[in-house]
């Protein structure tokens, strides 16, 4: 079980008022198994939501721009298909370049701790000191906790990371966060070009492509926006309008401005 399903199951608890089910969420055994098996494919649960939104709302306004100028179902699927792998592909490199200089900052930062730790270890002590006393700490209690922290270097360097630089280690692979966010961007942008490339092959009338389209990006906006949940933890309802929402108004913009531009061309 994720550990995200596990804080969902305290939040229910917590509403109801049922400490039976607080407490079962929060046995050492379900917390232990958490650590070793759920935090693999949550990693890159956020690119996977956010790339596949990206791709929907920026392909579909593709679509809609090049519709409202009523340029043809080829010329549709040539911008769009354009625009889906350019796109991807940017927003794939962006992910990957993104999480590995994260990375290189945290590594860099963590190396200068350690070397601050092996040399000036009392006055890296006297800072982990000020920082638990000025959150309210009383004194012997600091000293205590500053000493259990400072006896494994480790967790003494994990501390002061967390602590005095409030940067969390990211464990995440730089390519499969890159690759997750291509995947989910191709697969989720090629929702509002379904209709158009069944009609290369079977016969479908120009004027019920764009209506079709529409429809199925609808709900492709509004499933990917009730999915961000798993990420944000929101009402799935509301969070799935308002990305329906958010798409929709892309969406009327870009088919504006075709139908201005056409009119212009014209």
């Amino acid at each position: 079980m994720s550990i995200s399903k596990r804080i969902e199951e305290a939040r229910k608890a917590y509403q109801k008022g049922d400490k039976v089910a607080a407490a079962a969420a929060h046995t050492s055994a379900r917390i232990y198994a958490e650590e070793q098996h759920g935090g693999a494919s949550s990693k890159y649960l956020g690119d996977m939501v956010f790339g596949g939104l990206d791709g929907i709302i920026t392909t579909f306004a593709v679509v809609s721009g090049v519709a409202g100028a009523q340029l043809g179902a080829r010329v549709v699927l040539i911008m769009g298909l354009a625009n889906l792998f350019a796109d991807g592909f940017s927003m794939a490199i962006g992910a990957y370049l993104s999480s590995k200089s994260d990375q290189e900052y945290y590594q860099r930062e963590r190396e200068r701790e350690a070397w601050e730790v092996q040399n000036f270890p009392e006055g890296e002590r006297a800072e982990l000191f000020e920082i638990y006393h000025s959150k309210g700490y009383s004194e012997e209690d600091t000293k205590n906790l500053v000493e259990i922290k400072t006896r494994n270097p480790e967790l003494w360097l994990d501390t002061m990371m967390i602590e005095e630089l409030g940067m969390l280690k990211d464990e995440s692979k730089p390519i499969i966060s890159a690759l997750t966010t291509l995947i989910a961007f191709i697969l989720s942008g090629s929702i509002p070009m379904f209709i158009y490339i069944i009609s290369l092959f079977f016969p479908i009338s120009t004027t019920a492509t764009f209506p079709i389209s529409l429809g199925f990006s609808a709900l492709g906006l509004f499933g990917l926006g009730a999915a961000k949940v798993f990420v944000t933890h929101r009402n799935a309802l509301k969070s799935g309008l308002e990305m329906l929402l958010v798409g929709g108004l892309a969406a009327g913009v870009a088919y504006l401005v075709g139908t201005l531009l056409k009119g212009i061309g014209s």
